[in-house]
């Protein structure tokens, strides 16, 4: 059964406060040419060089492995490299054979190159002399037959290795992404609650999981490819130099303009999908109020308006998609007409040096194919540096994580019993989230064993940080918190939390059956005490009701429960751990009246015979608490029972007052 956590107080509220937000751009966003390619957004590392510095040092533990991928990569492309010029030799012994056939065998070439002259046809003469041509002779099939044979074998044996590199790359990778996550899962068991006080939820999620398969996806593709594309470049341009480098500057001048028209035509077309965006999110969002307020639009007979508003907004996009597919889809064949002109020189300079002599008809075929390949890994490079600049900035924000502020080293120097007496005292206690602003300061106050303490007060008085301190999710900045007279931080976190448990507002269940989420507060309980427990918490009459009873499957958000039932397995679970001490955070404020009576029940059982802190904000629910204390600003400013405190016409009489004026249960005259 997969484990969960539950963030409490300030961080749970600032997560809940920022999980709906979404990614818009601002509307004075001015996109920079590094940032996007092909018109889509990319991220962008703030630190560049030292994150990718960093997410290639998670290779040295396969540096061997790494070198040997490297090494195969470079093989097959030098292997792909050489079969076109060896193809180009084939294509000579068929062109070589054709002519010979031609020409009177057992004449030299030299005499019939002269004869050539002689009738006015100067280039075919220069053409036979620069040319491996025998006369009288055919094609050499068997020549031919071997070429092809090792063109066939340089392609198969390039494939092997292509697919043997990308085997052995999809390991290694797969190892460091392996390892990536497991040191953050163990970061994030070691991160304080307070690292997530004010982050974005979806952040951080979006941290551990899309960044990881971002990087995962640099390395595995980006990476590999970079390296293949880049040395496919240097040599396909060493072997075009070496095959002619006339052509090869003919053919190297198209990359500069392409990449002068690319650079114009790109800058051109990044305004118009910053519009596309934008307009793509202001439709977007008038859809999600059309659908998320249909009843309200129709109850105000506002349907044609929203019609015409969708309709108004959607030309918009329209608009602004059509004119910036329009733009940017002429980059590609502006490039191509550049290339297709770059061959047509090519073909004919390279027919004029065959027809002189200075090249063959097979070299000629090698260098266009040559050309033909050039471009493609120039292509591919610009795509994947893409791919890995956006990789490199997932590994910042992934390394932002693991390089966050841990929690404080444990220093356990002693230990508690297997049961303790549940005396909790707070001896001067200060903290604060913010260090510029004081929540609790000096805070004293005891809870015997096996009294139930209740704390109220209005919000952001500083009641969930109270319980917060008490399971140590943050640490004192002063004074002292002590369970049977030790200081909690003497004990490790893990021995103070399995003496307490918690029943929060939020009854967090998770996918799996009733019996195992019941088990979940202590996995080795049997069968018998798990039904136990639901009879003591009032569980086990409705499961008993269910078609499969303790074996039902309780599936996302557990939709098929009453949030009472919810929270009545959330108590169940409590009571099974059987802690020292008891926390129960709001447990009634989601449920309803009739169903309030059942969680009271199933609370006085659980509270039972242990140390107990009730947060509540609805009065009734704490009128049996042997102490309440009444807090403001992080102190307490009253404290008893609650016929004391309303006896002394307070701050909570105060609060009682406002619950219950005016209603049927009305507080009791002094």
């Amino acid at each position: 059964m997969a484990r969960a956590r539950k963030r409490t107080g300030r961080a749970a509220e600032a997560a809940e406060a920022a999980e709906a937000a979404e990614f818009e751009l601002p509307d004075d966003y001015s996109p920079d040419g590094d940032d996007w390619f092909g018109g889509q957004p990319t991220k962008k590392a703030k630190h560049f060089w030292p994150a990718a510095k960093r997410l290639f040092g998670l290779l040295a533990p396969e540096k061997w492995l790494f070198a040997f991928v490297t090494i195969l990569v470079i093989g097959s492309v030098v292997l792909t490299v050489i079969a076109p010029k060896v193809l180009g030799e084939a294509t000579d012994v068929i062109f070589n054979g054709l002519i010979g056939k031609q020409l009177p065998a057992g004449v030299p070439l030299e005499q019939l190159a002269e004869a050539a002259r002689a009738d006015g046809n100067p280039q075919f003469a220069d053409m036979l002399l620069g040319a491996d041509i025998v006369p009288g002779s055919g094609i050499d099939f068997a020549r031919l037959g071997t070429l092809i044979l090792i063109v066939l074998g340089l392609y198969l044996v390039a494939s092997f290795l292509m697919w043997l590199q990308g085997y052995l790359l999809n390991r290694l990778v797969m190892r460091i992404v392996f390892r990536l996550r497991q040191d953050i899962e163990e970061k994030i068991n070691r991160l304080p609650l307070r690292y997530f006080d004010g982050r974005q939820r979806g952040d951080v999620l979006s941290r551990v999981t899309n960044d990881v398969d971002n990087i995962q996806q640099a390395l595995q593709q980006g990476f590999s490819q970079l390296v293949q594309s880049l040395v496919t470049v240097i040599g396909i341009a060493a072997m075009m130099f070496w095959v002619s480098w006339q052509l090869a500057l003919i053919a190297l001048i198209a990359l500069p303009l392409s990449g002068i028209i690319a650079g114009v035509v790109g800058v051109r077309a990044q305004k118009l999908f910053v519009t596309q965006w934008k307009s793509t999110g202001d439709l977007n969002g008038h859809i999600e109020e059309s659908f998320t307020g249909h009843e309200l639009v129709r109850t105000f007979n506002r349907d044609a308006e929203m019609g015409e508003e969708f309709d108004r907004r959607n030309a918009k996009l329209y608009d602004a998609s059509f004119r910036a597919q329009a733009l940017s889809g002429t980059i590609m064949p502006a490039m191509q007409f550049v290339q297709y002109l770059s061959y047509v020189l090519i073909a004919v300079v390279g027919a004029l040096r065959v027809a002189g002599g200075q090249m063959t008809l097979g070299d000629v075929t090698a260098f266009i194919q040559y050309s033909r390949e050039f471009s493609q890994p120039i292509g591919e490079m610009a795509g994947m540096a893409n791919m890995l600049q956006s990789g490199v900035a997932s590994a910042e924000r992934t390394f932002e994580l693991l390089d966050a502020d841990e929690q404080d080293p444990e220093t356990a120097t002693a230990e508690l019993p297997a049961r303790t007496d549940g005396h909790v005292r707070f001896d001067e206690v200060s903290f604060s989230y913010d260090p510029s602003e004081r929540l609790i300061e000096g805070l004293s106050f005891e809870a015997r064993p096996g009294h139930t303490v209740a704390i109220v007060g209005p919000t952001g008085a500083g009641k969930t940080t109270l319980v917060n301190l008490i399971m140590r999710f943050y640490e004192l900045d002063g004074g002292r918190i002590l369970l049977d007279d030790i200081d909690i931080t003497q004990l490790s976190r893990a021995e103070l939390r399995g003496h307490v448990g918690m029943v929060l507002q939020d009854a967090w269940l998770f996918d799996g059956t009733i019996r195992e989420n019941i088990r979940y507060g202590r996995l080795d309980a049997t069968d018998d005490e798990v039904v136990a427990a639901a009879k003591a918490t009032m569980v086990d009459r409705f499961v008993r009701q269910l078609p499969e009873g303790y074996d039902t499957v309780i599936e996302e958000n557990a939709s098929s429960l009453s949030a009472g039932e919810r929270q009545l397995l959330t108590i169940a679970r409590a009571f099974i751990a059987n802690p020292s001490l008891l926390i129960l955070d709001e447990a009634t404020s989601s449920v309803d009246t009739r169903t309030e009576v059942l969680v009271q029940q199933a609370m006085r059982a659980l509270r039972a015979d242990r140390t107990s802190f009730v947060i509540a904000h609805r009065l009734s629910t704490i009128r049996d608490a042997d102490t309440i204390l009444m807090m403001e600003s992080g102190r307490i400013v009253e404290q008893g029972s609650h016929t004391e405190l309303l006896a002394a016409r307070g701050a909570y009489y105060a609060l009682y007052q406002s619950q219950f004026a005016g209603t049927a249960e009305e507080p009791p005259a002094d």
